[in-house]
């Protein structure tokens, strides 16, 4: 009888408060996660996580990190690489024997190949039955769900060091009621594991902070801690390349904040990071002759001399018709663009507006001071790298997509919002303690409307088509040989549901000065077998 009031004691004031507290958190977040899933989830709806998952299917099957999605530019690189090395064969761009991939860098297709060794993914669509979700697509949602809560979880973790235990739970709260995350959550791209990294970075450089401010650690400590920061900048590069740029807000954090040894932190971790990144940029110069293959030229991509997506398309392109003019014209429409719209609603919540508004407070603690000045850096760097990295995805997909680069600073812009929120309520005189908690609660759920609205009725049609419906393109797959190849207007999809090889449709048609492209592709590099078009070019005006 002791025993049990002893444990009804402590779950009523005691320990057992906080396993209780943890317990209904976590089946309040399993039960959201099962009514979004039920109402809201929809098959893959970009391209981009199409061609990641294809390309982690042929890496699990054993084929290298090859690529059934063919872009012209990418046979164009090989081709120029493969003569300028002497290595030209009959086997023209490794059309036959498989082509490496350039536009994806590895981190994620490799997490997913061996998602896709463990789990059982069943690629067939069974016919005769109504289609709904592709099986494969569910899990890979599923995995990206789980980052998603590892990312709420860092977010607790981290509110809870800088502010307290209030500020943490509400900005778990904000982070687990943001409908844009809901939606890359379930997108396929990789959103979910690299904001996962970006909170362990920042986890690393206040724990540095910290242990610069009491001197309680020793300079081995630190030179480590570097390193991993270091490593991380690497790990986050390669999965998404224009996390790199993060380097020089890390090198100027350790240079502002650490005297004399900020130069030594910085060196070690661009040297941590630079060994990740090489390489696997000496694989993408050895076959392309690029450091980053195809994916460095999304600079290129939207100026007026290729517009949409005509660079990724054309085999002959000519560089020499970009002007200077052109890049400064895409910064700066597309930077103008994101103050006006991306900018006040970071992260799909308008508590970023208490960041903004914080930037005039002082903090007395030290580590938010400095750790805000890393955040505004990496603002800034990544507004640049987004708006001249810009390309045809943004357009296909305006918020939900991997050039989505400001989401990333999303989840420390919610634990700086939830803090100055808790100054300001500090600031009012309520008449009595718990009305501070129904005001929290307000604010909570006036934030998280976006997604108490998608949530109700109607429910969300769970296949992106047009022009996507997975039946139809593994039909159509089914028609043609294993070896065989297909040019398409949506070759991703063909690659990932049709799980053939897919040249993307080709740009030039009896151009005299450089040829036609089609015929190129067909009768010098592979008979194409297969022609699949579908709404996204037959519904465009023909010229």
């Amino acid at each position: 009888m002791i025993q049990l009031q002893e444990w009804i004691h402590k779950f009523e004031v005691g320990e057992g408060t906080r396993v209780v507290r943890v317990a209904l958190a976590l089946l309040g977040l399993l039960a959201l996660t099962a009514v979004y899933d039920s109402r809201e989830y929809r098959n893959f709806s970009t391209a981009e996580a199409m061609d990641a998952a294809q390309l982690a299917r042929n890496i699990a099957e054993d084929q290298g990190y090859s690529t059934s999605f063919i872009r012209p530019l990418s046979l164009r690189l090989v081709e120029q690489q493969q003569i300028s090395l002497n290595q030209r064969t009959n086997d023209f761009s490794l059309l036959r024997s498989g082509h490496p991939d350039l536009a994806n860098p590895p981190v994620y297709p490799l997490v997913l190949a061996g998602l896709m060794k463990v789990l059982p993914f069943d690629w067939e669509i069974a016919g005769g039955i109504p289609f709904y979700r592709y099986q494969p697509e569910v899990l890979i949602a599923f995995f990206n769900q789980a980052l998603f809560f590892a990312a709420i979880f860092l977010v607790f973790l981290l509110a809870a060091r800088l502010f307290d235990p209030s500020v943490a739970w509400v900005s778990a709260l904000l982070l687990t009621g943001s409908d844009l995350f809901w939606r890359f959550s379930v997108s396929g791209l990789s959103t979910m594991l690299i904001v996962v990294i970006f909170l362990g970075l920042v986890w690393c450089l206040v724990s540095m902070e910290q242990a610069g401010e009491t001197s309680t650690r020793s300079g081995g400590w630190f030179v480590l801690m570097a390193l991993q920061s270091g490593a991380l900048l690497g790990l986050g590069a390669l999965t998404r390349y224009a996390f790199g740029w993060l380097i020089v807000p890390v090198i100027a954090f350790f240079a502002l904040h650490f005297g004399r040894r900020g130069f030594v932190l910085g060196l070690v971790a661009l040297l941590a990071f630079a060994s990740l990144l090489a390489p696997w940029v000496a694989r993408n110069y050895y076959w392309s002759g690029t450091l980053f293959g195809t994916a460095g030229y999304a600079i290129v991509a939207d100026l007026p001399p290729f517009p949409a997506d005509k660079i990724e398309r054309s085999l002959k392109p000519n560089l020499s018709d970009v002007e200077l003019d052109d890049y400064v014209r895409k910064l700066l429409v597309n930077v103008g663009g994101m103050f006006q719209n991306e900018l006040p609603r970071l992260g799909g919540s308008w508590i970023s507006a208490f960041f903004l508004v914080g930037l005039l407070v002082p903090f007395i603690s030290k580590t938010l001071g400095r750790l805000r000045i890393f955040l505004l850096l990496s603002l800034a760097v990544l507004t640049v790298v987004q708006a001249l990295g810009r390309t045809h995805l943004s357009a296909d997909s305006p918020e939900v997509n991997s050039e989505n680069l400001l989401v990333l600073l999303a989840p420390v812009i919610f634990i700086y919002g939830a803090g100055m929120y808790s100054l300001f309520l500090d600031q009012l005189k309520l008449p009595f303690p718990p009305l501070r908690h129904v005001v929290t609660g307000a604010v909570v759920l006036l934030t998280c409307a976006p997604l108490i609205f998608t949530l109700l009725p109607p429910r969300e049609y769970p296949l992106a088509y047009p022009p996507y419906f997975p039946p139809w393109i593994q039909q159509f797959g089914r028609w043609m040989g294993e070896k065989e190849l297909v040019m398409s207007d949506m070759p991703w999809a063909m690659a990932w549901y049709g799980r053939r090889q897919s040249i993307w449709t080709t740009l030039n048609v009896q151009d005299p000065k450089r040829g036609d492209d089609f015929f190129t592709v067909n009768d010098s590099l592979k008979p194409v077998r297969g022609l699949y078009l579908t709404s996204l070019s037959m519904d465009a005006r023909f010229y």
